[in-house]
């Protein structure tokens, strides 16, 4: 069964035309990537899937439900992680993901469930005492990422989760994703500018550029129809020809 399925996606901003009829389908507990470079309208379509932007015409449905027509459907099924997402700088961590915990939460029960989960996948042990402001980017990006995921969503977007982040926290980030989409049978969908990620952990990748998706497949589909050894070369030689 397909999780996502977008079909002929539009979205313009007075005359620029940010999505420009953009289609394909994210199958359920699959991770599927969208790269493409600044501007080709990646984080856009991920907002339009996460209710967050109306789309100037097409369809896109998230577990059989319309994003626009039940938006409020939709919501209860997702969990999303903006590039620029922050957390509360003055809260300790364990208090961030309490905090969080709170509004999703049906009762107390499941809030310290979810507390105790998200606290067990981002990986910070004792830090989670200390305050957020004292965190690296990195512990910060972790934690953002296991609020994102203590919920266990049915479906998680995640606009660059590991931007800026060094080797150790990138690594700690890709596996707690595939581990986490495997367990819990999650639809994971990523966008990303790190292509050695991206070929590591998606299941299926679409290239976007100026709007449009030039290219999908596995990342294995990719390379050999670009005669490519790596997924940033099959990008590269895409994203030029679609110039």
């Amino acid at each position: 069964m397909d999780a996502i399925i977008v079909k002929d996606l539009r979205k313009y901003f007075k005359k620029t035309k940010a999505v420009d009829g953009v289609t394909f389908t994210v199958r359920e507990g699959e991770i599927y990537g969208l790269i493409g470079p600044n501007g080709a309208g990646k984080t856009t379509t991920l907002r339009i899937i996460a209710t967050l932007l109306m789309p100037t015409s097409g369809e896109v449905k998230v577990l059989g439900h319309d994003v626009v027509k039940e938006a409020k459907i939709v919501r209860r099924l997702i969990s999303y992680l903006p590039e620029e997402a922050g957390a509360y700088p003055q809260l300790k961590g364990i208090e961030y993901l309490k905090f969080m915990a709170n509004f999703v939460g049906n009762n107390e029960d499941e809030i310290i469930e979810m507390v105790e989960f998200g606290s067990e996948i981002s990986g910070l042990g004792d830090r989670l005492s200390d305050k957020v402001k004292t965190y690296s980017k990195g512990m910060k990006r972790r934690l953002l990422v296991a609020r994102t995921l203590m919920v266990k969503p049915k479906v998680a977007i995640l606009d660059e989760p590991t931007s800026g982040l060094d080797i150790l926290h990138s690594f700690h980030i890709r596996n707690m994703l595939k581990d986490f989409a495997k367990k819990y049978k999650t639809t994971i969908i990523v966008s990303s500018h790190n292509m050695l990620e991206i070929e590591y952990i998606c299941d299926r990748v679409a290239i976007i550029h100026k709007g449009k998706i030039v290219a999908e497949g596995t990342p294995e589909e990719l390379k050999s129809e670009a005669d490519a050894s790596n997924l940033e070369e099959v990008f590269m030689k895409k994203v030029m020809t679609s110039a």
